[in-house]
């Protein structure tokens, strides 16, 4: 495909990362704050405000610093905001969530921050179901090749040169006010959705589809969590 069909004509490919920040101030967060605040953003996203090609490509551009196997930089992202491919994508998704949201999830003691919290993530997640077409930009990102079937090391290794690049991008986001969420319920029809992006599904591995928007205000906080005592062994 040529720069037409990722939707990236007139966008100065040229210019160094430094040289775009015209399109955005940062938040100047430090690097903790950056990775203690990146949410799951949904109710919070603005869906009214368009986010600039310019300012998606300086995130892609600090998400390929990422480290990957053998520096193969065997991925590719693919950022949708034709609204009719929008909408495609968008009732993939809700067709798997409205399956999924019904389904008994795990059960925790009243007292366990994960059940007090319960409610409220799931009405983000229905919230972002009923709006995931209106989110000015959609990210799909690809890893090239096919891991069904291999054994646990060929699958670390796959996961692990494209995760970091993906994770980078949210917190390059977060520090340029926008917000992201990492959902993957429309995989159950990636052909389908592999057919909407334009990518051969045998050749692509879909990881996930990921909202992208300016943030309803920047002022996110960390999120309660289990003790890290209980989820940390020393040997």
């Amino acid at each position: 495909m040529d720069a037409h069909n990722f939707g990236l004509v007139g966008c100065n490919f040229g210019a160094t990362a430094h040289e775009r920040r015209r399109w955005v101030v940062p938040l100047n967060l430090t690097a903790d704050e950056v990775l203690t605040t990146t949410r799951a953003v949904r109710k919070r996203l603005d869906l009214d405000r368009p986010v600039p090609r310019e300012l998606i490509l300086e995130c892609a551009e600090i998400a390929f610093q990422a480290p990957t196997g053998s520096n193969r930089q065997d991925w590719h992202l693919v950022f949708v905001d034709d609204p009719d491919k929008k909408r495609a994508l968008a009732d993939l998704y809700a067709r798997t969530f409205d399956q999924y949201i019904n389904t008994p999830g795990p059960q925790y003691e009243p007292d366990d921050l994960r059940a007090q919290r319960a409610e409220f993530v799931r009405g983000s997640a229905v919230y972002l179901r009923e709006h995931f077409h209106e989110v000015p930009v959609l990210l799909v990102p690809l890893a090239r090749g096919r891991i069904e079937g291999a054994g646990v090391f060929a699958q670390a290794s796959y996961w692990g040169s494209i995760l970091p690049a993906v994770w980078s991008f949210m917190l390059a986001a977060r520090e340029r006010g926008l917000g992201t969420a990492w959902t993957t319920l429309h995989l159950p029809d990636e052909e389908t959705a592999a057919e909407v992006i334009g990518f051969d599904h045998t050749k692509w591995t879909q990881c996930g589809l990921f909202p992208v928007a300016y943030t309803k205000g920047t002022d996110f906080k960390p999120a309660p969590r289990l003790p890290v005592e209980s989820r940390v062994t020393f040997l």
